[in-house]
């Protein structure tokens, strides 16, 4: 069995007005829990981000940075490279911005109890640090109670 790689070409016919009335959920993604379609996926909302009004600065970095931990993220923590399990991407366009939403199918966890990696105790470990990215590059980010989903949002500039 051949598996071919999907790809996305979104053509949008124009500008998007940032103060227009356009709403709700623009896309879903379901990926399986492969590190190696991280890049892909990126790069499909990163192009939805674009037609939604964000910079291009604001896509390029802070999106392209935090997604990708998050998918990363859901892969290898969430799912445990799991190839049966599936993390789900959901872009929801709102009056400030857009909200990027990584959900896996693991158990969750709580990250109130993830250290701070910038405490002189947890320098030397790498728990944490992607975590402290997206906080960092987004500017909301929230968690469902069962901790296997995380939303982040970015304005419009």
């Amino acid at each position: 069995m051949v598996i071919v790689p999907l790809r996305l070409c979104v053509r949008r016919p124009g500008r998007v007005n940032p103060r227009g009335p356009e709403e709700g959920l623009l896309m879903t993604i379901t990926v399986p829990s492969e590190l190696e379609i991280v890049e892909q996926t990126v790069d499909i909302v990163a192009r939805y981000c674009l037609a939604c009004g964000l910079s291009v600065r604001a896509v390029r970095f802070n999106l392209r940075v935090a997604l990708s931990e998050a998918l990363a993220n859901a892969i290898v923590y969430g799912n445990r490279l799991d190839p049966g399990k599936r993390v789900h991407v959901t872009l929801r366009r709102h009056g400030e911005g857009v909200a990027v939403s990584v959900q896996d199918q693991g158990s969750g966890f709580d990250p109130r109890c993830i250290p701070d990696p910038r405490h002189p105790d947890y320098l030397e470990r790498s728990e944490g640090r992607g975590l402290l990215l997206i906080k960092e590059l987004v500017d909301h980010l929230a968690f469902n109670e069962k901790g296997n989903s995380v939303c982040m949002t970015l304005r419009r500039a």
